[in-house]
């Protein structure tokens, strides 16, 4: 049987993106995050926080489905202030809410998912 909700949820420490910056391994970055998401997180003045929170926010949505899927292959962005995912190159259909945030040294991100037949 194959459950319709799913839940994940994910910490990820800020200072991993501080260590290893976008400036120094620009490679990295573009294997893990959408070129969308790597424009959103450099506009900030400190990215790292931003990019840490999409990264946790990935890991959380790939936990919360009942689908292996690369994490280069679930897109985030926002829609008035909320985070959205989008699971790219996936036959199942799903609807996501998630949450995200960051503070001091962390960043943490809960979704839920449901499968759409």
């Amino acid at each position: 049987m194959i459950e319709k909700l799913g839940i994940g949820i994910d910490i990820t420490n800020i200072s991993d993106f501080e260590k290893i910056s976008y400036e120094k391994k620009p490679g990295l970055y573009k294997k893990i995050f959408q070129p969308s998401e790597i424009n959103y997180c450099l506009k900030y003045k400190e990215p790292s926080p931003h990019f840490a929170g999409k990264f946790a926010l990935k890991e959380a949505a790939k936990k919360s489905i009942n689908e292996n899927i690369y994490i280069s292959k679930i897109e985030t962005s926002h829609k008035d202030s909320k985070p959205i995912i989008n699971l790219l190159n996936s036959k199942k259909n799903y609807v996501f809410r998630a949450s995200i945030s960051h503070e001091k040294d962390y960043a943490i991100a809960i979704v839920i998912s449901e499968l759409i037949n």
